[in-house]
C-alpha cells in the first residue's frame, strides 16, 4: 500500500486568517463503515455529500479532509462566482457552448445560494460584478472577443475606457475593460467553513485526517493513522491531488498560485484604490493578475504560477510586490500582512475530468481555477450519477473532458516552454 500524499502548506491561508478561530471537526479515531465515503472537503466535497444526503437521506456518509476547513485550496482562491459562463479568450464559437455551460452552473448557483441563506452563513458575498481588465494591445484585443460572446448571449456587461477603470479602481494601468454585473464577490474561507459546518447531521466530517492508503475490497477500504473507512462508494474530489492515489497522473497536473493582502490602508489615501467600495478585475490573459478589494481598505493582488511544488515565500513575496506596485506606484509603502500560496488542478485543455474510475470509485477533478460554482455543480451531478439519478450526458458533454498530458520528464520540460511562451505573450497583464 503505497504512501499518499497531500497539500502541506508553508503558509496559512490568508482568507482564513482573517475570520474569528474555528474549532475543526474531529480527526477519525476508529474503524467506520458507511455506505459513501468522500475525500477532500472543498466545494465538490461537501457538494457530493450534500446531494447524496438529499437523494438518501438514510445513507451514511463520511468526509474525510486531509488539513482542516478553511485551510485547504477550496478557501485560498479569489472568491469571483456566478452562474454565467464566459470563458477568457472566448470566440464567437464558443458561445453556444458557454451557454450550455451556463445553464448548469445557474442551476448549481441557485442550489448554492439557498444552502447560504438557509443556513446564514455569512461569507460576505456580494453581488459587486466583476471587470475583465486588458493592459495591452493584445489583451484587448481579445476581451473584444469576449464582448463579443457576451453580446450573442445576451449577458448584461458594460464596455470600460482607461478612465472608467482607473475611477473604479484607482489605478490608471488598463486600457480597456469589460464590467459584467452578474459576479459575486465573496469571503472563500467563510463559505467553505459554512458549507462544512452545516452538513447535514448524518453526513460525519473528518478533519486532520489524511488518507494514506486505499484499496478495493468489496467496496474500497481507506487508510488513515486513526482507523480505516470501509465503503460502499467512493468519490474522489481532492482536485489536483487526485494524481498521488494513481488515477488520472496522464490528465492533470497540480499547479500553485499566489495571493496577497495588503495590511490597512489608511483612509486619507483610500481614493488611491477607487471609488467603487467592492470590486474585483479579472485578466485578459490565463497568466495574468487578479486583483480584488478587500474589505474597506485592503487590496488583494493574485498571480505567479509554479509547477508541482510551492516556490520560497521571499520569491512570492517580492514577484507579487512587483505587480502591486506596477499598478499603485503611489502605494509603495504599503506592505502585504498576507501572502500565501494555494493549488489548483490543470488540465491540459481546461476541460475537467468527471466519472467513474472503477467499480464503484467515481472522481470529479481539474477545475483550473474555476471551483466555487464548477466544483459545485460538478460534484452536484457527481452524486446524482453515483445513485443512478438523472441523465448527466448533456453535462458532461458540454465541459467536456480533461485531455491527455505528457509524462514526466516531458510534462516539466513542457510546462516551462509553455509557461515561459505564454508569459511573453502576456506581457503587462501579468
Amino acid at each position: 500500500m503505497a504512501k499518499l500524499t497531500y497539500p502541506k502548506y508553508s503558509n496559512s491561508c490568508g482568507w482564513n486568517a482573517m475570520l474569528p478561530p474555528r474549532t475543526p471537526r474531529k480527526a477519525l479515531g476508529e474503524d467506520i463503515s458507511v455506505d459513501h465515503a468522500i475525500i477532500g472537503a472543498g466545494y465538490t466535497g461537501l457538494a457530493i455529500a450534500r446531494r447524496l444526503q438529499e437523494l438518501n437521506p438514510d445513507a451514511r456518509i463520511a468526509v474525510v479532509e486531509a488539513t482542516t476547513v478553511g485551510e485547504g485550496s477550496s478557501a485560498r482562491n479569489s472568491g469571483f462566482t456566478g452562474a454565467h459562463v464566459l470563458p477568457r479568450g472566448a470566440s464567437i464559437e464558443m458561445a453556444e457552448k458557454a451557454r450550455l455551460q451556463s445553464g448548469f452552473f445557474a442551476e448549481a448557483f441557485d442550489w448554492l445560494t439557498n444552502i447560504i441563506r438557509d443556513n446564514n452563513i455569512d461569507c460576505e458575498m456580494t453581488k459587486a460584478g466583476a471587470i475583465r481588465g486588458a493592459a495591452t494591445e493584445r489583451g484587448e484585443a481579445s476581451l473584444r472577443s469576449v464582448e463579443e460572446v457576451a453580446r450573442v448571449n445576451k449577458l448584461p456587461h458594460e464596455i470600460l475606457s482607461r478612465e472608467d477603470i482607473r475611477r473604479r479602481i484607482g489605478s490608471d494601468y488598463y486600457r480597456f475593460g469589460i464590467y459584467l454585473p452578474d459576479t459575486w464577490l465573496l469571503q472563500p474561507a467563510a463559505l467553505i467553513r459554512g458549507l462544512a459546518d452545516a452538513l447535514p447531521v448524518s453526513v460525519e466530517l473528518y478533519e486532520n485526517t489524511p488518507v494514506t492508503g486505499l484499496r478495493k475490497e468489496n467496496g474500497w477500504i481507506l487508510e488513515t493513522a486513526g482507523g480505516r473507512i470501509k465503503c460502499k462508494s467512493l468519490a474522489l474530489a481532492n482536485n489536483g491531488f487526485i494524481p498521488k492515489f494513481g488515477y488520472l497522473k496522464s490528465r492533470m497536473a497540480t499547479i500553485y498560485t499566489y495571493a496577497a493582502v495588503t495590511e490597512e490602508i489608511s483612509e486619507h489615501r483610500l481614493s488611491s484604490i477607487g471609488e467603487s467600495p467592492d470590486w474585483g478585475l479579472l485578466p485578459s490573459h490565463r497568466l495574468g493578475t487578479t486583483l480584488r478589494r478587500i474589505g474597506h481598505n485592503r487590496v488583494m493582488v493574485r498571480s505567479l504560477y509554479a509547477y508541482e511544488t510551492e516556490i520560497g515565500q521571499k520569491e512570492a513575496t517580492r514577484e507579487l510586490r512587483q505587480r502591486f506596485e506596477r499598478r499603485w506606484p503611489d502605494l509603495k509603502d504599503v506592505q502585504f500582512e498576507y501572502v500565501w500560496g494555494g493549488t489548483t488542478a490543470f488540465t491540459m485543455n481546461g476541460s475537467p475530468w468527471w466519472g467513474k474510475l472503477d467499480n464503484s470509485l467515481y472522481a470529479s477533478g481539474g477545475c483550473n481555477g474555476s471551483g466555487i460554482a464548477k466544483g459545485t455543480m460538478l460534484g452536484r451531478h457527481l452524486a446524482e450519477f453515483m445513485l443512478g439519478h438523472g441523465d448527466h450526458q448533456a453535462m458532461a458533454a458540454s465541459m467536456g473532458t480533461a485531455s491527455w498530458i505528457a509524462p514526466e520528464p516531458f510534462r516539466t520540460v513542457g510546462f516551462q516552454v509553455i509557461s515561459n511562451m505564454e508569459s511573453r505573450k502576456a506581457g503587462l497583464e501579468i
